[in-house]
């Protein structure tokens, strides 16, 4: 293995649109929702073996959620887990990641990759993964991963190859944020489109050099602190600077306006389990399209449900045609499947009624 290559998981989310059981205190990453054993964050790390070195794997995520990754992750040492003070989304995080690699090893290559993607193909994901590192090792390239789109998919941000440049290569035309159904179908048809994957591949001064240039606002608060980075000092620093890092995406803040972004176009069976309707596809239904996700459930007259519950609850519906019924310690969610993109707005009123007590 090149010891160059190193992988960043982010592993700080909240998941609030699989509330309830992705909680403040318990995000979904951690959770095992396959009944396989292993969390999603778990999976995450699986996939990676025999990619990059053990030892060059760095997590990141907020300082709450240490204790769950020591005990998930036993084999990651202290040193591979960088704690955020405050959560300011993807470009500070990705930032730090790549100020602390770089200081560690001038000549390094990253992928950064989310910790809760569901990937059906491992072998094929494993091989787009090290043809994406050959990519950007010969080329001042910023990369990500496109997924080939199955369906109009509205929850999903999409991205327009435009010159070709090497097998599975392109040039990155434009990004798009999640459009209405209409234009998900034109997106569809064209196959000039593909789902963002929040995959990305470049190497650290690559990224520290487009973060100055098109971000610098997130990048100077790194800056000047480069002198304490892979040392004793760096966690004060961070600890000092890092909440005053503006919250933004590394789309918004660089994917979107560097020249050298480009794509590779991938097909190994990918979500992002982001909703319940994700889960939902991806879970074994019986007869009548149910899917009980490791609970007892007993379903009459009722169709295309998911049930998910905590603990020994049973359950017993009759009547229910396409409904999320989800059900953990203090919060039980009842909405139709098609309202599941409001789940984060139901999450914010039951923040403002009740703060963070059920969250």
């Amino acid at each position: 293995m090149d010891n160059n290559r190193y992988c960043v998981i982010m592993c700080g989310g909240v998941g609030s649109r699989f509330w309830p059981f992705s909680k403040a205190a318990m995000p979904k990453q951690f959770i095992d929702f396959f009944g396989t054993g292993r969390s999603l964050l778990q999976t995450a790390f699986d996939r990676m073996q025999g990619i990059v070195p053990v030892d060059n794997i760095i997590l990141i995520t907020n300082e709450i959620y240490e204790p769950l990754i020591k005990e998930q992750l036993p084999e990651i040492k202290d040193d591979q887990i960088l704690l955020e003070p405050a959560r300011r989304n993807t470009a500070p995080c990705i930032a730090w990641a790549a100020h602390h690699i770089k200081a560690i090893n001038p000549d390094a290559r990253m992928m950064v990759a989310p910790s809760d993607h569901l990937v059906i193909n491992v072998e094929k994901f494993k091989q787009s993964v090290v043809d994406a590192f050959d990519f950007i090792e010969q080329r001042d390239a910023l990369l990500t991963m496109g997924i080939k789109p199955s369906r109009p998919e509205t929850g999903y941000g999409y991205i327009q190859v435009g010159e070709h440049v090497d097998g599975k290569f392109y040039s990155v035309k434009t990004f798009t944020e999640k459009p209405d159904e209409d234009l998900a179908r034109v997106f569809l048809r064209s196959g000039e489109f593909f789902w963002n994957s929040g995959m990305f591949f470049w190497s650290a001064d690559s990224i520290l050099k487009a973060l100055d240039n098109y971000a610098p606002e997130v990048n100077a608060a790194f800056e000047q602190g480069k002198q304490y980075f892979g040392t004793p000092q760096e966690m004060d620093f961070i600890n000092a600077q890092f909440e005053a890092c503006p919250s933004i995406s590394i789309d918004f803040a660089i994917m979107e306006k560097a020249p050298n972004v480009y794509v590779e176009t991938v097909d190994f069976g990918w979500n992002d389990l982001g909703t319940w309707r994700s889960l939902y596809d991806h879970s074994p239904k019986n007869k009548d399209g149910n899917v009980t996700q490791n609970c007892k459930a007993l379903m009459f007259n009722s169709h295309n449900n998911i049930v998910a519950i905590k603990g020994d609850k049973l359950v017993v519906a009759s009547g229910l045609e396409g409904y999320i019924v989800a059900d953990v310690d203090d919060a039980l969610l009842i909405v139709p499947l098609e309202e599941e993109q409001k789940i984060k707005l139901y999450v914010n009123a039951v923040k403002s009624k009740f703060d963070d007590k059920y969250l």
